[in-house]
């Protein structure tokens, strides 16, 4: 569909954005276990007391044994906030590529990727051994991380940073904000209220378009 350069991209959180009020992590311990100890970690996270390297390590240990087939079809229960394959379509249409810029597991990335078409994704990466999760750390992925896929995904596109618009809801997204045109803090944080362009709390996701919309009024 984008044959041309675009008018510009989008870089979608998920944990807190796309899955509202929890992490994709926290979801699957209900499958996996450690549920007390991650949410003791992510908690950490959230007020700088802990890194994503910090957090990752015991929660890739839960995941030893499992089958990645068994996580893709936990997946499929996965809470998401309304409107995802709407505002997919809007930014589609409108000449925003739509991307996901998250801290998630890439296998969860993934997934949400071919769920819902959009154009990419990042984050840390779980090693594999024979179809089955080792419990170790294949690529650590921290905020800073985040930010540089998503402005490097911006030049392989042929755009500019502020061309480019973000929505997230917590400290993983700051850096990436200070980094594009529009920000959006999404259900969000004080921290990334304050450093967004707008904050928007609702449950569905399309109530993102009209600060979206400035994107592609800046690009007529």
């Amino acid at each position: 569909m984008f044959s041309s350069t675009p008018a510009g991209a989008v870089f979608f959180d998920v944990d807190g954005t796309l899955v509202p009020g929890t992490s994709t992590s926290l979801f699957l311990t209900g499958f996996l276990g450690h549920r007390d100890e991650l949410a003791r970690a992510e908690d950490a996270y959230a007020t700088g007391a802990m890194d994503n390297r910090q957090v990752s390590e015991p929660d890739a240990a839960g995941w030893a044994g499992a089958s990645e087939d068994q996580v893709s079809g936990w997946l499929d229960g996965l809470p998401l906030v309304a409107g995802i394959e709407e505002t997919v379509d809007w930014c589609r249409q409108n000449g925003l590529v739509p991307v996901l810029a998250t801290l998630a597991w890439s296998a969860v990335g993934g997934c949400l990727m071919d769920r819902f078409g959009f154009q990419g994704f990042c984050g840390p990466q779980l090693a594999t051994a024979g179809g089955r999760f080792t419990g170790r750390v294949a690529r650590h992925f921290d905020e800073h991380d985040k930010r540089d896929f998503a402005l490097a995904r911006a030049r392989e596109l042929g755009l500019d940073p502020r061309s480019c618009g973000a929505v997230g809801d917590s400290r993983s997204d700051l850096p990436l904000f200070a980094s594009v045109g529009v920000s959006v803090a999404f259900n969000a944080s004080a921290g990334a209220r304050a450093a967004a362009t707008v904050a928007v709390d609702d449950d569905d996701l399309r109530s993102v378009l009209p600060a979206l919309n400035r994107l592609v009024t800046a690009s007529r």
